[in-house]
């Protein structure tokens, strides 16, 4: 799915080039993207492990902000999870739990690379999601130092806006897409829709786990995860965000979001509160 929202794909490149002119090269040099031999900084000591949305891959969703966040001096990892053998294009359609635990070997294989003791996760719609839901689920909260989740479907979906995200894909995508949920459907959106099974456990009890620093963020005007203060948890020490917060005249919808350097910007922040930073707000794609 290399081609996948190709309508964002060149804005992608110029805002991560954009962003590339702002980094250093002593700075770009001390990052790297899925890098085993990448050794964490004491700047940013814990990896950064990107999880990609629903029928998107580690190649296509996130990999223009793991770039970016590369350049600024972190080691950054991604795979691509839920995905059939016969469509190792289309991730995340397998069951949450089955992608859940092999976010958790990743994750596993990424501390034994590096020697952290800890990683941060940065999850994009079911990305987003995982990163709550495995951090709860898994029994390895104490190994995650900070979830930043954008546009998560936290309390459910009715994926009402499936045509809408049909309609970005190319033609070979949708075929691909098509192909594979009718040759083995998509466990993951039963899981994710309201009441799902998978919902309902990130939803029993509390979803912030003690230790791990939370950022949710999302736009007023996504269109798939709505009402879009949904994606929020509303529990003690979890910071909940709007771009528009920041970005009042960004009109950027759910997936542009990926995309969207206002969001790249505040996801930097969260991975490094101490230092965040103010930056000039841009306009993103409200698809």
């Amino acid at each position: 799915m290399r081609k996948l929202f190709r309508p964002l794909a060149i804005l992608a490149v110029s805002t991560a080039l954009l962003a590339a002119a702002f980094t250093t090269p002593a700075q770009a040099a001390a990052g790297a993207v899925n890098d085993p031999h990448c050794v964490p900084s004491a700047a940013h000591p814990r990896p950064v492990v990107f999880l990609h949305g629903l029928g998107a891959t580690s190649y296509e969703d996130l990999n223009f902000l793991q770039d970016s966040v590369a350049a600024k001096g972190y080691c950054t990892f991604s795979r691509t999870y839920g995905s059939y053998p016969q469509f190792p294009v289309v991730g995340g359609l397998r069951p949450i739990a089955d992608s859940a635990a092999e976010i958790k070997q990743f994750i596993g294989e990424v501390l034994a690379e590096t020697g952290a003791g800890q990683v941060d996760l940065v999850g994009h719609s079911e990305g987003g999601f995982q990163s709550l839901y495995v951090t709860k689920t898994q029994g390895i909260a104490d190994r995650i130092g900070s979830v930043v989740a954008i546009a998560p479907p936290t309390h459910g979906t009715t994926f009402a806006g499936l045509a809408k995200l049909a309609s970005l894909l190319g033609q070979g995508e949708r075929e691909a897409v098509g192909k594979a949920l009718a040759a083995l459907g998509c466990p993951a959106c039963d899981n994710l829709i309201t009441d799902g099974a998978a919902v309902k456990t990130l939803n029993t009890g509390p979803i912030a786990q003690p230790g791990v620093h939370y950022t949710v963020l999302t736009s007023r005007f996504d269109e798939l995860v709505t009402p879009a203060d949904t994606a929020f948890v509303r529990e003690p020490g979890v910071v909940n965000s709007y771009v528009q917060d920041t970005c009042p005249l960004d009109p950027v919808g759910h997936i542009g979001e990926a995309y969207d350097l206002n969001v790249w910007h505040l996801v930097t922040n969260a991975l490094d509160p101490a230092h965040a930073a103010k930056f000039a707000c841009t306009a993103g794609s409200p698809g």
